[in-house]
This record gives structure tokens, C-alpha cells and sequence, in this order.
């Protein structure tokens, strides 16, 4: 690697804000012989601008004896990320590679077929004479064969131990915060109908210990074997045969990690198993012992630093962490296996005015699972007040789960707003919020899971409100098991990262503007718990926030067009407008006001309608939220 060169690779024409500043930083950190770098570089100061230089720095194939690795990768856990990415104009030299089933093939009759089940996956010895143009072979022969390839982060880890893309000089992750996280994900076992092809045919025992999983696994991994040597030794597969071979051989990849991981003295995993109850059917099922059958199974790792290893750290010689949210380095560093003295962490500035971004206190009370019936009229009806605030200006809710969106849905409906409400199901969800971004309509969009890799500059978002404090869900056994060992300020720590990622979702530029209004109680308690992992930029934030005056609630008014609003007979307010007597408002509401409902109803019906419960309750919910 070649620092000198971050200038001359730097991709625009001229810098932004604090860019020429954090380039020479990031030069300096590598010349001091660092082998890894923490980029915090905070929202709107151009991550992948300045990955894209860093990446430009790796050794090129003339400097390099050929047993060297050249070149560099960049990855980013956000598929939105990469697209970002490749329509960026100042990015077009970062070659994008994407997974099979994201290509078409390219043969007449195979038009609609993805690439992962195209007759040369399907047929022994196809030969397929149109390879050369085939849009997934063509793309990642240029990748492979270019000096910078971008793909997604489980593209890059799924491809560690190829010949394609071997080991490189320089990776850029983007978006790194998540990293340990991704790596558990990525590398947690689902044994289930879902995920086991050949699950109905399997003897799945009781699983009370560790010792007793490996076995099974190992079991299953011989089951697997067998099942696709035999699909392996037909002439032609079906499309179904095809994804029962890949998924066979995936499970084979993952149990036989698993045991390897687990029987290694040296490894640094921590592995859980958990267990779900059998279905009706199995339970009855009994061996001639007379034992009882078992349910499915989630094989879990924690601290995967080996993992990491094999599919992050082994790939480059230098790398370079972005995000805006690597809150601690030496805590960041322990969970993804790097020794804190061998990194340098690089501050970016922020450069957005503390007064384009503020926060407002318009906390109702706690959205813990115990006092959520109770907490989610009254944010309900603040958001009417919001809606109020801001009538031609477009919105953004942090639902947290589907359970609080449909509440929230549900009640504004009811309020009648509901032509003013938008919200997406787990299907939809991609679909639904582009045709959001792209109406002129000022619409509120009630969210789920999208604190992140969400871009709603300028108009396309003014104001967006925060529900729910993000804690993880205690029922999870991973993060029960590390609150049992006292970790809580990881606990915070990744509560607030999420926050802080959220509260970037509408202020994109230093001269763009947007509110973000915080609902949830909880909220404030966790700004004191995890105060010495702020940010400064954030913190000052904080320290801003205050609590804004709303309008008395009067739904008529939230909506920009009067005659939208039905004849919605409410009480109106002019203080907190913690009242919430809904028993006497549904029984004032007309015919017209019911018409309204179930128009929107219809509109949103797509919507996810679970309400499922755990029927007991983590004795620490009264602090944080356990249904996730």
C-alpha cells in the first residue's frame, strides 16, 4: 500500500467540508505503519469518497512481485449501500459483483430464470454458448481482473478460500459498525423446515447440551453429504433440485464449521444452542426408547473473532473501518478480534450545523412491553400534533416492530389521518418506501428497521419521530448471555448507535434541515446511561434538545387538504395532551369517518397482522423492551 497516493485517488473534483483534512489523517495513520484504520466519519461527509481513495492507495500489479496481493476490495453489509454506490458516476471504477440470484440468464428460454438455477447449474457438463455474455460471469470476471471490486459483505464473506477473489492488498468495509454482529448472523445455524430440505425425514432428539449438538450436527452434516451426492450423480436437476443441492451444500459448509470451531482448544467462540418446542405431530412421534422428539434448532456463535478471521481479516494486508457509529475502539475492537494497540482510529468532523439537526423531547412514557397499551395512544396522538406542525412536509416514524406499527396505524386511522399514514409489510417494504420517496404528497411513513442505510435528503423528508428506545431483545439467549456477564455498556452502546444512525436519516448536507422528535421515555434514560460513549457532535445534540410547543390535537388540521379529515369529533388540547379517552371518541365517530377507515384499511392491507406475544416477561422490562 502506497498512502502517498490518497490525494490523486481522492474521486471528485474538488472537497467538501473536512475531506482534505481526513485524507491526510488517513495517510498518516497508515505511514505509521497501522494495519488498520477506524475512519468515524459522521453522516454527509462523503464515506465512500473517502473509501474509494483509500482503496486507490493499494499496490498495483506493476509494484508487485507475483506472490504479492494487489488491489482492493470494497464491501459494505448494506445492499442499498452498493447500489449507491454504482450509480455513483465518481464511483464507476469500483466494480460491482453481486450473488448469482441477482442475474438473470441471458438464454432465450431461460429469460426469467435467475443465474443460480440456469441450465449450466442444472445440467452435468452444460456447455453453454453464451458465457462469454452471461451478466453474472461477465461482471465477475471484470471484478475479479479490476483493480478495486465492491461487493456486499456476505458476497465477500461467502467468497473467502476462492481462487476467483483471492487476497488482496487493501479492504475498505463500509458501514463497519455492525461487523461482529453481521459475522454472528452470518454465521448463526437455522435447523428447521425452512432451512433443512429434507426436515421431515430427520430424528431431531431433545438437545440439553452443547456436546450433544455437535454430535447431531455432525449427523446431519453426514445426512447432507449423502442427500447431494445423490443429486450430484443425476444427469439434469429440476429448478427445486438445484436449491435443495445449494442449500445442502451450505449446510455442510456451516455444520462442519460449527464442529471444527467447537473442538478447537484455541477458538475464542462462544457457542449457544436453543431449541424451539416440536410441532404437534413430532412431539407424538417416540423412538422405540421411547424418547422425546425434539424441535427445531438455532446454533448460535458469540465473539466469532475466528469467523472474522477466515473471511475478513485474512483477506488484505490494510484495512479501513467506516462509519459514523464506531462508538468505542477498544470495545469495537475486542468483539471483532483486533488488538486496540495495532488500530488507529481517525475522527472526521461534523460539519452540519448543530441547528439544522435538532432533537425535540416530546417523550410520553415508557414503550416496554408492560406499559405499551398504555404509551401508544398518547404517541399516537402526538404525532397528529406533528402532523399538525408540519402539514405540507413529508414524515418518517421509527415504528421499531410491526407491532407498533400496526398500533400506530391502527389509531391514526382511527384519529382520521390515515390518508396522510403510509406503511410497508416485510415483503413490500423496498417497494413501498420508493413509491413514498417519490410522491409529492407531504405522507408520514411508519417504518420498521430503517434507522440505517436510508438517504431522505431535502424534501424528500423534514421530521421524523423516534417510538421506541432500540435495546435488543433480552429473550435473544446471545444477549442474555452477555447481560448475565455484566455487559452493559455494550448493552447502551449499541442502543444508542442505532439512535444515532436514525437521527442521520433526515439532515444529509450542511445545508440541509429536519427534526427529529423523540417519543419514547426510555430515550432520555439511555442518553445518561451511555453519555461517555457519545459522539461530541452528538452529544451536543442532546444537550440542544428541548421540548417543542405543538398545536392543540385537531386531526382536521393534520391534514394539508381540510376535507380530508372526515368528521372526526375529538377533544382538543392545548397542554401535554396526555388524554386519552378513546371509548368516548369511537363511540362520537360518524358513517363518513368509518367509510374513511376502511378505505385506508384497504390501502394498507398488505400490512403485517401479527400481534404474537411471549406470555412471560424479562423481569428487566422495565427498563427495555423484550418482544424485540
Amino acid at each position: 500500500m502506497n498512502p502517498e497516493r490518497i490525494f490523486e485517488q481522492f474521486p471528485a473534483p474538488s472537497y467538501r467540508g473536512t475531506q482534505e483534512q481526513a485524507l491526510r489523517d488517513i495517510r498518516d495513520a497508515f505511514a505509521a505503519g497501522n494495519d488498520v484504520v477506524l475512519v468515524r466519519a459522521p453522516t454527509g461527509s462523503g464515506k465512500s469518497l473517502l473509501a474509494r481513495a483509500v482503496a486507490g492507495c493499494a499496490r498495483e500489479i506493476d509494484e508487485a512481485d507475483p506472490s504479492d496481493a494487489t488491489g482492493a476490495y470494497y464491501t459494505t453489509p448494506q445492499v442499498s449501500q452498493l447500489d449507491d454506490v454504482a450509480a455513483d458516476d465518481l464511483l464507476a471504477d469500483l466494480n460491482v459483483i453481486r450473488g448469482k440470484s441477482n442475474y438473470s440468464c441471458i438464454l432465450p428460454d431461460e429469460r426469467n430464470t435467475p443465474v443460480n438455477q440456469a441450465p449450466c447449474v442444472r445440467e452435468r457438463g452444460y456447455d453453454c454458448s453464451v458465457k462469454h455474455r452471461c451478466p453474472y460471469f461477465s461482471d465477475r470476471a471484470i471484478a475479479s481482473n479490476r483493480s478495486i471490486a465492491a461487493m456486499t459483505l456476505a458476497y465477500f464473506m461467502q467468497t473467502a478460500g476462492s481462487e476467483v477473489f483471492r487476497k488482496r492488498d487493501v479492504v475498505v468495509v463500509d458501514e463497519a459498525h455492525g461487523l461482529a454482529e453481521w459475522a454472528e448472523m452470518y454465521a448463526t445455524i437455522q435447523l428447521g423446515p425452512r432451512t433443512v430440505p429434507f426436515w421431515d425425514d430427520l430424528r431431531v432428539p431433545e438437545i440439553d447440551d452443547l456436546d450433544r449438538a455437535v454430535r447431531y450436527a455432525e449427523n446431519v452434516s453426514q445426512t447432507c453429504e449423502r442427500r447431494k451426492d445423490d443429486l450430484l450423480a443425476q444427469d439434469s436437476l429440476s429448478p427445486g433440485e438445484v436449491r435443495e443441492r445449494d442449500r445442502l451444500q451450505e449446510l455442510i459448509g456451516e455444520l462442519d464449521w460449527f464442529v471444527s470451531d467447537y473442538r478447537d482448544p484455541q477458538s475464542p467462540t462462544t457457542w449457544l444452542v436453543d431449541q424451539s418446542a416440536p410441532s404437534s405431530d413430532r412431539a407424538q412421534r417416540r423412538d422405540d426408547d421411547d424418547e422425546p422428539a425434539g424441535g427445531p434448532l438455532t446454533i448460535k456463535p458469540m465473539n466469532p473473532e475466528k469467523y472474522l478471521q477466515h473471511t475478513v481479516w485474512d483477506r488484505g494486508n490494510k484495512f479501513a473501518l467506516l462509519s459514523a457509529t464506531i462508538l468505542n475502539k477498544e470495545a469495537f475492537c475486542r468483539q471483532v478480534g483486533l488488538d486496540p494497540t495495532d488500530v488507529a482510529l481517525v475522527d472526521v468532523e461534523h460539519t452540519f450545523p448543530v441547528e439544522n439537526r435538532p432533537l425535540y423531547d416530546v417523550t410520553q412514557g415508557k414503550m416496554t412491553y408492560e406499559r405499551r397499551d398504555e404509551t401508544t395512544p398518547k404517541i399516537a396522538r402526538t404525532i397528529v400534533r406533528l402532523m399538525q406542525r408540519h402539514p405540507d412536509e413529508k414524515g418518517l416514524v421509527h415504528a421499531h416492530s410491526y407491532d407498533i406499527q400496526e398500533r400506530l396505524a391502527d389509531l391514526l386511522v382511527d384519529f382520521g389521518v390515515g390518508e396522510r399514514i403510509r406503511t410497508h409489510d416485510r415483503d413490500g417494504r423496498d417497494v413501498t418506501l420508493e413509491e413514498w420517496k417519490a410522491s409529492d404528497d407531504p405522507d408520514v411513513f411508519l417504518s420498521v428497521k430503517m434507522e440505517e442505510a436510508l438517504d431522505l435528503k431535502g424534501d424528500l423528508c423534514r421530521w421524523q419521530v423516534l417510538c421506541k428506545a432500540p435495546f435488543l431483545n433480552t429473550g435473544d439467549s446471545r444477549v442474555a448471555h452477555r447481560l448475565e456477564e455484566g455487559q452493559w455498556a455494550w448493552y447502551y452502546r449499541t442502543a444508542l448507535r442505532t439512535i444515532i444512525q436514525g437521527c442521520g436519516r433526515v439532515v444529509r448536507a450542511p445545508d440541509d434541515y429536519g427534526a427529529t422528535y423523540l417519543a419514547d421515555s426510555s430515550l432520555l434514560d439511555l442518553f445518561e446511561r451511555a453519555r461517555t460513549d457519545m459522539p461530541d457532535w452528538f452529544e451536543v445534540q442532546v444537550d440542544r434538545m428541548e421540548q417543542p410547543e405543538l398545536p392543540a390535537f385537531e386531526p382536521r388540521a393534520a391534514l394539508s387538504d381540510g376535507s380530508r379529515a372526515g368528521d372526526y369529533a375529538g377533544t382538543t388540547s392545548t397542554t401535554a395532551d396526555t388524554s386519552t379517552n378513546e371509548s368516548s371518541s369511537r363511540s362520537e365517530r360518524t358513517q363518513k369517518q368509518n367509510q374513511n377507515r376502511n378505505q385506508n384499511r384497504n390501502r394498507n392491507q398488505n400490512r403485517s397482522r401479527s400481534r404474537s406475544r411471549s406470555s412471560s416477561s424479562s423481569p428487566l422490562a422495565d427498563v427495555w423492551d423484550t418482544d424485540g
